[in-house]
């Protein structure tokens, strides 16, 4: 609880994933990948209440062991490629109802903190927003981002600089999604269906914090990073 609101952390794995097959389930730092974000959901200081919404059996034990609750199965219509993200936190909502805010915690993120994740939560009831996500300092500045036309030639995707050798530390900040937490106001998000909106905030959180496991190569660099840990 923060602020007086109740917590719900939701932790979403599906089964069946095409680009690292078993992803929720590898073996990362002699545990599942699914039992990171299980970690630092139950280290959290503001969570009341965490569970995992998954079609996958193997999943659902694993983090039942993890000590996550498991108090549904998810149908299969919510578990396809075409199924939305957001079309899952509902369907968990309406099953698990009775919280002033949910937090939706992605197994692909396994290097955020508890600290990562109360800060967000700080920064949702600290403000005037509905929602907070957690975002990183963008890779490669918008700036010198470029798209081409019709015939190939470079055309910026946002007001072009007079100046392309600008150094980076005097461009305006530019922020990108991470996927690590995403918090909102329960009401709000039913209404909303989305964590997105204009009335939507940021918490930073650190490059070396922000992996998202997507591909082999993400896994690798997971792999280096946990290896520099021990």
């Amino acid at each position: 609880m923060i602020s007086g609101r109740s917590v719900l952390g939701l932790i979403t794995a599906r089964g069946g994933s095409k680009g690292i097959p078993g992803k929720n389930l590898l073996s990362i730092g002699g545990k599942p990948l699914i039992q990171w974000t299980i970690d630092s959901a139950r280290a959290s200081s503001y969570i009341d209440r965490l569970i995992l919404s998954s079609d996958d059996v193997a999943i659902m034990e694993a983090a039942a062991a993890g000590g996550c609750e498991v108090p549904f199965r998810r149908d299969a219509c919510l578990s396809d490629d075409s199924a939305a993200s957001i079309d899952v936190v509902v369907d968990a909502l309406g099953r698990v109802p009775g919280y002033d805010i949910v937090v939706l915690l992605q197994p692909t993120s396994p290097l955020r903190s508890a600290l990562d994740i109360d800060g967000t939560l700080e920064r949702l009831v600290s403000s005037d927003a509905s929602s907070c996500v957690t975002v990183c300092a963008a890779e490669n500045h918008p700036y010198w981002t470029f798209r081409t036309d019709k015939n190939g030639f470079l055309l910026h995707y946002v007001q072009q600089l007079k100046d392309l050798s600008t150094r980076r530390q005097d461009l305006p900040e530019a922020w990108c999604l991470n996927g690590a937490v995403y918090a909102a106001y329960t009401e709000w998000l039913l209404e909303n269906r989305s964590f997105l909106s204009t009335q939507t905030v940021g918490h930073p959180m650190p490059p070396e914090r922000s992996l998202d496991i997507d591909t082999p190569a993400d896994v690798e660099r997971l792999i280096a990073v946990m290896q520099q840990r021990s």
